[in-house]
């Protein structure tokens, strides 16, 4: 079970990377002609150019990394289940079995109705509430599981993972964690703009003159 918790780590402490470059060049010669300054500097711009172009951080390969890894844990979290399972009959049950086992490693306070704390985002003093995964972690996970299981060969249809069971659990979660510790978890709206109002046509006198000429 190291994978997993390895994976749990990896879940509840994601590290950005961060990258510097250092471009440095030291100049001790004197450059005598025009033609040797200007292809001086531009060998210098070219490979800072490099440089940078190497160090730039590629957001996708890190979420396909994450995606990979949890798709080997939760290959592994089938090899170890009782009695094993096979993906072709793993079910939205068992996805189901596999949150409900993360729960154990989450590091979200959810508190419970009874607690003098529920409802409070910043409780001023600790609780004996359980710790939970917070919905957010849940919910994502679920996308990159299910999007790694139609790119193993899996049917959409067939995808234990976009099973309704999971869409309800993640809801209830999601409305349970919000209540007991305060947190509004819907989308904020964009507010659009009223439409333009049609200008009223003015209407245009004829020009002077075309009633005599007709």
């Amino acid at each position: 079970m190291d994978s997993i918790q390895q994976f749990i780590q990896t879940c509840n402490h994601e590290n950005t990377c961060n990258f510097m470059n250092t471009i440095s060049s030291n100049n001790n010669t004197s450059l005598t002609t025009t033609t040797a300054t200007t292809t001086a500097s531009g060998s210098s711009s070219s490979s800072a150019a490099s440089t940078i172009t190497t160090n730039t951080p590629n957001s996708s390969s890190r979420y396909e990394n994450q995606k990979r890894r949890d798709w080997n844990t939760f290959g592994q979290y089938l090899k170890n289940h009782r009695p094993p399972l096979s993906l072709s009959r793993c079910s939205g049950a068992h996805v189901l079995e596999f949150l409900r086992y993360l729960d154990q490693f989450g590091k979200t306070k959810v508190h419970t109705p009874i607690c003098p704390f529920y409802g409070h985002p910043n409780p001023p003093a600790p609780c004996p509430c359980p710790l939970r995964q917070a919905w957010g972690s849940l919910d994502a996970l679920i996308g990159r599981l299910r999007a790694a299981f139609e790119e193993n060969g899996g049917k959409p249809e067939t995808n234990p993972f976009g099973a309704r069971a999971v869409r309800l659990y993640l809801r209830e979660v999601r409305d349970l964690q919000s209540k007991a510790r305060g947190i509004s978890y819907e989308k904020k709206k964009r507010k659009r703009p009223p439409p333009p109002q049609p200008r009223p046509q003015q209407q245009v006198p004829p020009p002077q003159g075309a009633s005599a000429a007709h």
